[in-house]
């Protein structure tokens, strides 16, 4: 048996190897400012904020105005004639 002896494979590059490796790392800077621009330019998501139920008030308390009306406690008017509900 004859012993085989092992070389690593010698192949050049081609020319355009250089150009090729400038050309990706061009495409790779380019394409990392164009994703951080992206995020720049980009509208926040603002969530849906949850609203309590409206709530409708009327006070018949001693030095409450007579048949006024309150939603969630901001006076959005009178009732004519009502003391009381």
């Amino acid at each position: 048996m004859r012993p085989l002896s092992w070389r690593p494979d010698t192949v050049t590059p081609p020319w355009t190897y250089p150009l090729r490796r400038l050309l990706a790392a061009g495409l790779s800077s380019t394409s990392s400012a164009l994703s951080r621009l992206a995020q720049h330019l980009a509208v926040p998501v603002v969530p849906a904020v949850q609203r309590a139920p409206e709530v409708l008030e009327f006070y018949a308390e001693s030095g409450a105005p007579e048949g006024a009306l309150y939603l969630d406690g901001k006076l959005v008017g009178y009732l004519s004639g009502v003391k009381r509900l």
